[in-house]
């Protein structure tokens, strides 16, 4: 697909970020204040002033896309960064990253969509590769290039991505000297949040310097954990590190929520796996269940999110209904949120075509719509 990069030119007043260090804050300071500098408009074409632009110019390009009503209500408000992380592999991360980041831009809301994974599977998911010059999360993170030139739009209405790239596998290692570098990604998504509802983080499988950048300019982290035992071993890990970040880097951290993925209706193991994680975090943990199914792991391959691929599969379901809980916690609620669709409740007869019933060994399951085959829609 073709790449559209965002372009931006400082106006009047404005400077980059410096490389001096004067623009730099002590870490240990960084959690009585967020970062200085103006916010930049992503929609001002290069060489031109915001003043002078027209007023649809100076909209983001997913904000653009939005209507009327979602301009009026969203304008003002600043976004709330969310850092999907989760430092052990193949809980569903990156896939829960793309389609709840997909399943909010399809509710009207301005997105962004940030791949700190040096896989870049977040990328290639939307059918995006970075080559030759074009500006990544590495350019971002490590050269301070300004984020708005890494920001393209994707084939989604109302999401935009930052996508990675192989250079950014070492990015730890040129960063290992340089002075507060744990602050990078929230220095440069401050210069954009006013653009956008939502900023989503796909972290990597660890808990490296790329994944503390995302929980330092993060407000809050969204926690996928697949319903297996393996999974439940490295939480207590994560939870640390977590606590961490928030007594000395940043204090307004907090688990926004706990999404459950990879559910197996038909297997005792993962009811029991999600009682405990609901036992566990409570009203933290969502409603909504992510079923295990070939659907969400075909999407990726044709470049698309689940809700694009296949919207009336299970999984896309499952992601909607999750957008429709994240967006209540974050305040966006929409008109027709029904109690029903807020737990997760919507359409509990609802069955892909071609779905073999098959029977469970537990006899009960948390969302009704998981009763139902989990290997196939």
């Amino acid at each position: 697909m073709n790449w559209r990069r965002r372009a931006w030119t400082p106006v009047q007043g404005e400077q980059l970020p410096s490389d001096d260090g004067a623009d730099q804050v002590d870490p240990g300071l960084v959690a009585q204040g967020g970062a200085g500098g103006a916010h930049r408009d992503p929609g001002v074409p290069r060489g031109t002033r915001s003043d002078s632009a027209s007023p649809e110019a100076a909209l983001s390009p997913a904000h653009r896309r939005g209507s009327a009503q979602a301009e009026q209500e969203h304008e003002q408000r600043a976004a709330t960064v969310l850092a999907v992380t989760n430092q052990k592999g193949g809980v569903g991360k990156t896939t829960t990253a793309i389609s709840l980041a997909a399943a909010l831009a399809a509710r009207e809301l301005r997105v962004l969509l940030v791949d700190l994974d040096p896989q870049g599977n977040a990328s290639t998911g939307l059918d995006m590769r970075v080559s030759g010059d074009q500006f990544s999360t590495y350019h971002v993170i490590v050269d301070r290039v300004p984020v708005v030139d890494a920001i393209v739009a994707t084939d989604v209405d109302g999401l935009d991505l930052v996508p990675s790239s192989l250079d950014l596998a070492g990015a730890e290692v040129e960063l290992v000297a340089q002075f507060n570098r744990e602050r990078r990604l929230a220095k440069a998504l401050d210069e954009i949040r006013d653009a956008y509802d939502v900023v989503l983080v796909d972290c990597p499988p660890s808990l490296g310097i790329l994944t503390l950048n995302a929980l330092v300019a993060a407000d809050e982290a969204l926690v996928p954990i697949q319903c297996e035992y393996y999974a439940l071993e490295g939480v207590s890990q994560l939870l640390r590190t977590i606590d961490l970040v928030q007594a000395d880097l940043n204090h307004g951290l907090h688990i926004g929520g706990v999404v459950l993925t990879m559910f197996d209706a038909r297997t005792n193991l993962s009811q029991q796996v999600a009682d405990e994680i609901r036992a566990f975090f409570g009203a933290t943990a969502y409603t909504a269940v992510i079923p295990r199914t070939v659907r969400l792991s075909e999407a990726p391959s044709f470049g698309q999110p689940i809700t694009v691929f296949d919207p009336s599969s299970r999984g896309a379901r499952a992601y909607e209904r999750l957008a429709v809980e994240v967006a209540h916690r974050l305040g966006f609620s929409g008109e027709g949120d029904s109690l029903d669709l807020l737990l997760g409740l919507t359409d509990p007869t609802a069955r892909d075509e071609g779905a073999d019933s098959h029977p469970t060994d537990n006899g009960h399951v948390s969302s009704p719509d998981l009763a139902h085959d989990t290997t196939n829609g």
